[in-house]
């Protein structure tokens, strides 16, 4: 049986809001509504957050270690590395990439991306690529699957900056290597911010999540039914601009 991991990606540091990953979201931190969310996919075995060895990241380590929550530390720039060091540590067969910034993962769509994985022989599956592709799915629904295998082989191939700090870049930006999916939803959402990036983003989530009445298992289904019913809370965070991976905030040294 092939063993399934979501490996969370979190750290403290952050240009625009610096400690996001442990700020309160509705009594919890946001990476707590991440790996719980999450754990409750039919198909991951395992949940490990994959944070940096710097001294910054001790709060994310000490968090872990207080709620049993298994924690691997690694290079803080190079973060393929870091996830494929990880995957190797705790013998993951199948690798569910998530960012501890989307604290509403959809449990339903990891388990969507991996049943795609594997019933259609295919080399990596995502809810979204960056453009020049479209997204369809609000920002912080983002879920990225991918085998050991080919992780590794990423890991001894890809050689630029780009690809060391964004982990997956190696297997859509080669074109005809690999066979590659995009989850596709019915209908466009990929303007919408539900991502943690900036205070209007925390402000955002914690005004939704007190409609939602705290409910931490709420499909993403229903949150839009919830958006629908009260749209002047898009509003929040309209106007804050996606950064693109030129803007990142780690940049790997060669």
């Amino acid at each position: 049986m092939k063993k399934i991991a979501a490996i969370i990606q979190a750290r403290m540091g952050s240009t625009r809001l610096p400690g996001k990953v442990l700020m309160d979201l509705c009594g919890r931190p946001v990476l707590e509504w991440v790996v719980r969310r999450a754990a409750s996919s039919c198909f991951v075995n395992q949940v490990i957050v994959a944070t940096t060895t710097g001294n910054e990241d001790e709060p994310i380590v000490q968090y872990c270690l207080d709620h049993q929550i298994e924690c691997f530390r690694g290079n803080s720039t190079d973060v393929l590395d870091r996830f494929y060091q990880a995957a190797k540590q705790f013998k993951v067969d199948l690798i569910v990439r998530i960012t501890a910034d989307c604290p509403l993962v959809d449990p339903s769509l990891i388990d969507q991306a991996i049943d795609l994985y594997l019933s259609d022989k295919v080399d990596f599956v995502a809810t979204r690529l960056p453009p020049p592709f479209k997204r369809t799915y609000p920002i912080g629904l983002d879920v990225e699957v991918v085998s050991f295998r080919l992780l590794k082989k990423a890991w001894k191939t890809a050689s630029s900056p780009h690809e060391r700090e964004h982990v997956m870049p190696f297997f859509y930006q080669n074109p005809g290597e690999f066979k590659v999916v995009t989850l596709e939803c019915e209908q466009d959402y990929g303007t919408q911010r539900w991502t943690v990036d900036t205070l209007e983003d925390i402000e955002f989530l914690r005004a939704l999540t007190r409609k939602l009445n705290c409910q931490l298992y709420v499909c993403w289904r229903e949150i839009i039914q919830v958006l629908n019913q009260n749209p002047q809370l898009l509003m929040i965070n309209k106007n804050v601009v996606h950064k693109t991976y030129e803007e990142a905030e780690v940049h790997t040294k060669k």
